[in-house]
């Protein structure tokens, strides 16, 4: 079974108008609500590729219930420890500039912790856990070594999508997979990464340093998987950008997904490719028939 934890889950309140206007009454031409959280995310479109999968983290209040009720319409199973506070809400402004105001989410109390890690460490070898995303102010980004290791020590795969230290931290488990973008490997390593020959070097650091596979999404300019055989350059797909929210987290599901069912890392890096391509296509995430259409149109070198 695939696990998703979003530690911090929200509501993406998504909002339309023309232009903002400081000060001033603005009244909105469209809105959405959506079920937010990188991990989450990731379970919808696993789901839309008809991948069983599970997701767990905290969740609370209203808002809280608003995202089991999505899932569970969406029909993914969840086992998220329910805490005190709501769940945070997420504002995003598409209007002349986007704009995001992003609440803090609630604090977790040590019992709650326990309550999460009392989860994970019931996992088994056959399982496979995404962890992805932000934790609560109060827990910070640290805990995550401890989550991955409890994980880790169960025998389960675990894929880690961070930014920073917080995926260097994950490497000493030797994740499955980390994806960073071609600024956040730059900004890991102090670097300005302008070619791909300088990005398949750092992505090599990064391998060398735990991870089983790497790929480095290069927005426009395609994406890069390295692993211990060889490294494998998607070229970009053209096509009208309509989202960038979510697109990393569909990769990661893609990957994860082919990879459990095949072990076969140049396939499972197809279907992320098509499935990160398909949602920034999207006005949300991709549908199951557009990430087909676009796999597709996926072409992959080995370099």
């Amino acid at each position: 079974m695939i696990y998703t934890v979003t530690l911090n889950p929200s509501i993406d309140y998504i909002v339309r108008l023309d232009k903002v206007l400081i000060g001033s009454v603005n009244r909105m031409d469209s809105d959405d609500k959506f079920a937010g959280g990188k991990g989450i995310n990731v379970s919808r479109v696993l789901k839309r590729l008809g991948i069983d999968n599970k997701a767990t983290g905290f969740i609370g209040g209203f808002t809280g219930k608003f995202i089991t009720d999505t899932l569970e319409e969406e029909g993914i199973s969840s086992h998220f420890v329910e805490v005190e506070e709501d769940t945070r809400i997420n504002v995003k402004i598409k209007a002349d500039a986007e704009t995001e105001i992003n609440g803090p989410g609630p604090d977790i109390s040590i019992l709650k912790l326990e309550e999460l890690k009392s989860i994970l460490a019931s996992l088994t070898a056959d399982d496979t856990v995404v962890f992805a995303g932000s934790s609560p102010k109060n827990l910070g980004n640290t805990i995550y070594k401890e989550l991955i290791g409890l994980t880790r020590k169960t025998g389960a795969q675990v894929v880690c999508d961070f930014e920073g230290q917080t995926l260097l931290d994950s490497l000493e488990f030797e994740p499955l997979l980390v994806k960073p973008n071609n600024h956040e490997l730059g900004d890991i390593f102090g670097v300005k990464l302008e070619s791909l020959d300088e990005i398949e070097k750092y992505a090599r650091q990064i391998l060398d340093k735990g991870a089983q596979h790497v790929i480095i999404s290069m927005a426009g300019d395609g994406a890069l998987l390295v692993t211990q055989e060889g490294a494998y350059f998607a070229k970009p797909i053209k096509g009208s950008v309509k989202n960038s929210v979510g697109a990393g987290d569909s990769m990661v599901a893609g990957f994860t997904g082919e990879f459990v069912k095949s072990k076969d890392a140049v396939e499972a890096f197809k279907w992320g490719v098509a499935c990160g391509t398909a949602t920034t296509f999207s006005d949300d995430l991709a549908t199951a028939e557009f990430i087909k259409e676009t796999y597709e149109k996926v072409e992959v070198e080995k370099r």
